[in-house]
């Protein structure tokens, strides 16, 4: 096994994150990395609890989510809470974010029926004579 350690900069172009995200992960008890002097240094469960933390957050977790789903790692028992966990986090998500399409999708509906009643009224407007004429 190595000991290997990754600077605060080399995680922060991996993962495509400021070193102040990675500071905050830090602040917020996430990641405890190790310090040389003023230099920090990141274990390999640092990096993965980074990774884990962004995926989360591509899926629209929130960071105390992701937290939680993460906490729950449990190798010894199969992580069984923890997927259960993730599961239902995932479909707690996904149906929100269906209702919110099914409202964007009504919104987009009433948004075309009233251009469509504006543009037929353009229409006949124009074929109207108006006074002047």
């Amino acid at each position: 096994m190595t000991d290997r350690s990754y600077s605060i900069s080399e995680l922060a172009t991996e993962f495509g994150v400021t070193t102040r995200t990675i500071r905050f992960y830090e602040e917020k008890g996430l990641i405890h990395p190790r310090r040389v002097g003023q230099k920090r240094l990141y274990s390999p469960s640092d990096r993965v609890r980074i990774k884990l933390i962004l995926r989360g957050k591509r899926i629209g977790m929130s960071l105390q989510e992701s937290v939680e789903v993460i906490d729950l790692y449990d190798p010894a028992h199969n992580n069984r809470s923890q997927l259960h966990s993730l599961i239902r986090t995932v479909q707690e998500k996904r149906e929100r974010l269906l209702r919110q399409k099914r409202d964007i999708e009504d919104m987009l509906a009433g948004l075309d029926e009233v251009q469509t009643l504006c543009e037929q009224g353009l229409k006949d407007a124009d074929r109207k004579p108006t006074a002047a004429q």
